[in-house]
Formats: structure tokens, sequence, C-alpha cells
């Protein structure tokens, strides 16, 4: 297979990519989208300072499976040292490269002056990309939006920037961090940084549907498209497939997977309970009874949760009311919240 583009001497053989998500894009979750055809597997974003200061739990955000390389590890910190300093510690586990995070928007991580709020100091962005990249044997990449907000879409600059200093790879979320998810994402902004570069740009932003990939690959020139929320439920959009054209056969067996590979890394209770929030998702078309909606948000068993879904798939009338009124686009629920690394 020939490879669609390449991260510096890193083949890659898809044009479709999973993009980080803070609370989603966990192992059991981007294994099950690699083999659907994820091309590259983005850890959810790590905070440099968890690192440092030996977070119990953060290497399980690190964890990978050897089948899902080439993977980047994506971390965040507002200081050139530190995020070196962390990404030379990380660089013994093996990824493939280091992404940093010039993207999240929430307040506790944007305000600090990281993620989307270094895009304010495009000089520190330099000094970031420079150290990294002259530091490390690996690509350096990121993740970045078009500016803080709609009077400073200072994308071009950074872009340059990014590329000038080392950066092998740019991914672009069409959004400013003003924006957050609201709006429309702005791909003929995108389709400019590619132009102004050498490097590859993954385009991302309102991706929702196999129609919406074309576009955005015709209209940016993007080698490769990166999906978020359009992937939430529907991680059959990497095998170019819309939900409504997934068997109810392939629900359960990818529902079934994605439970048991929950479970193999989390624990069993843990594992269930982290895979409620796929579950809601991978279940919203279906016109299911409330009683056994509550039942299987609320079930504390595996095999109970199991017995329940197969019973759901075994009703036919519950089927036949299948994507018989639109579902929510991923998202668009007001009760939840995903940051996109």
């Amino acid at each position: 297979m020939k490879a669609i583009f390449s991260i510096r001497d890193l083949p890659v053989y898809g044009d479709l990519i999973l993009s980080p998500m803070d609370g989603y894009s966990d192992l059991p979750f981007r294994a099950v989208c690699r083999e659907l055809g994820s091309a590259i597997s983005y850890t959810e974003f790590i905070n440099a300072l968890d690192i440092l200061q030996g977070h119990p739990f953060i290497y399980q955000k690190l964890a990978f499976l050897p089948t899902e390389q080439p993977v980047i590890f994506q971390i965040f910190d507002n200081e050139p040292k530190r995020l070196l300093e962390v990404a030379l510690r990380l660089r013994p586990l093996g990824p493939a490269a280091i992404d940093i995070n010039l993207g999240c928007s929430s307040k506790n991580v944007s305000g600090r002056g990281a993620g989307a709020g270094l895009l304010r100091t495009p000089l520190k962005i330099a000094r970031i990309f420079h150290l990294l990249s002259r530091s490390l044997d690996i690509p350096v990449t990121a993740k970045m939006r078009l500016g803080w907000d709609e009077d400073s879409r200072n994308y071009l600059l950074v872009a340059r920037i990014i590329q000038e200093n080392g950066g092998a790879l740019i991914a672009v979320h069409g959004r400013t961090r003003q924006q957050g998810y609201q709006g429309q994402a702005d791909w003929e902004a995108i389709a400019e940084i590619r132009q102004s570069v050498s490097v590859p740009v993954i385009a991302n932003g309102d991706v929702h549907t196999v129609a919406d990939i074309e576009r955005i690959k015709a209209l940016t020139g993007c080698p490769a498209v990166m999906i978020g929320r359009g992937a939430m439920g529907n991680p059959w959009i990497f095998s170019r497939l819309d939900r409504e054209q997934v068997s109810f056969q392939d629900v359960c067996r990818v529902l079934r997977r994605h439970l048991e590979l929950s479970l193999d890394f989390y624990g069993m209770e843990r594992g269930l309970i982290v895979f409620r929030k796929h579950a809601r998702r991978y279940l919203a078309p279906y016109d299911l009874p409330q009683e056994i909606h509550k039942r299987l948000m609320t079930t504390v068993d595996a095999g109970e949760f199991m017995k329940l879904v197969e019973e759901v798939f075994e009703m036919p009338q519950r089927l036949s009311a299948a994507f018989s009124t639109p579902a929510k686009k991923p998202g668009e629920s007001t009760a939840e919240h995903t940051n996109t690394g």
C-alpha cells in the first residue's frame, strides 16, 4: 500500500484520523477506530505538570497497543523548557511523534497560556518548536486553531513559525479559541494554511458525514482529515460509512468489542462506567424504551449490560423504528462538553 503522506520520514497509510479528545480518545476507543480505518492514534492531551509531578494515573493515558502505531503523544503547557523536559521523559515510551496542543479552548488550559492560549504568544511557539525539534529524534507536530478570537486570526503566522522551527505536521481546527465549538468551521482558512507551508496540513472541524470528508478535502487540498465529535457513536466513519449505513449486527459487534476493550483496560467496574458515554451514543439512533435505557445506564454488571443490548437488537419493532427521527449530531447535547486537543 502506498503512503498517503509522511510526517518527516514516517509514512501514513490512510487519510482519516481520530482527533485527540480529552475523555474520549482513550486506548479502547482509539483501538476500535484504528480497526475501522483511523490511520494514526493521538492520545488524549497530557498536562506536562502531571508528568513532572508524578500523577498516579497519567501513564494510563499514554498506554497504547502495538497495533496502534503510529502513535502520537499530545502534551500541553505554557513553558517551552517544561515541554522539552516532558517530551524527553516520554520519548522512551515509544511514541512515533510528539504533538504540541495549540488548540484546547477550555478556560483552565487556554486561560493559563497553554493550548489555544499559546496562539497569543507566537514567539513562545517558536521557542517550543525550536527546542523540541532539535532535541528529539522523532517528529514534533502541532494541533492548532485559527487564533484567539476574530480580531487575532494569526493562523498563517503561527503555521509558518511552526514550520520554520522544525514542526513536521500541522493539524488545524477551523475555529478560533473564542468560538469554542460554536458557529461554522472555516475550511477556507485551512486551505490558506495548506498553501502557505510545505509540511502536511490535516483538516479538522465540522466533519460528521462521508460527504463532509470529501468536501473538506476538495476545498482545502489537505491530504487527510481529522475527525473528533463526528466519530462519537459512529467510528464507522473511518470506514467511510455514515451511521445509517451501519447494520444492526455491526453496531452490536463493535459495541461488544469496545466494551471488552474497556473492561480489559480499566477493570470490570470502572470499565463499564467509562464505556457508558460511548454506549449512549451508539444506541442514540434507536427508539429505546425508557426503562431499558435507564437499566443500561445504571447497571454495574457487564454481563447484564450486554444481555440488555442483545434484547434491544432482538426487538423488531425497535429496530424498524431506528432512524425514524433524526438523531442529534454528536456533541449537540448541552449537558456534555468535550475538549478536542
